[in-house]
């Protein structure tokens, strides 16, 4: 049985069509599935919108440290514009932020950290 230029062409293409899915359906459950979640308590100090084509939110949130230890940094995206203008207006304030985590995010696309923030609140200076 001969095979013939077209249906070389058609498996081809329906293999780069079956693999296109197969990263759109992994880059899907990555982001909708998280590896852990969680809380952390700080000082916000920067946030700022970064990327050429994909625009996401970049911080940095100072984390309250311990007298005579080395003060820790939480970096962290947000994808919704509606938490980075609230990060925004607390910027220089104590904050707790709420994260997710996402590991095996294919592409810097949707953020440069694993930290996805969802939330934010004030906390009273102590």
């Amino acid at each position: 049985m001969a095979v013939t230029a077209k249906r070389v062409l058609g498996y081809f293409v329906g293999l780069l069509l079956g693999l296109a899915l197969l990263v759109v359906l992994y880059t899907f459950v990555v982001l909708k599935w998280s590896y852990s979640s969680g809380e952390r308590a700080g000082y916000m100090q920067k946030l700022s919108s970064k990327g050429f084509v994909c625009k996401t939110w970049e911080g940095e949130l100072q984390l309250v440290a311990i007298p005579g230890s080395t003060p820790e940094k939480f970096l962290f995206s947000v994808r919704d514009d509606a938490v980075a203008a609230r990060i925004n207006a607390a910027m220089g304030k104590r904050v707790a932020l709420t994260y997710e985590q996402h590991i095996g995010v294919p592409t810097s696309c949707f953020g440069e950290t694993q930290y996805f923030v969802t939330d934010v609140k004030e906390v009273a200076a102590q």
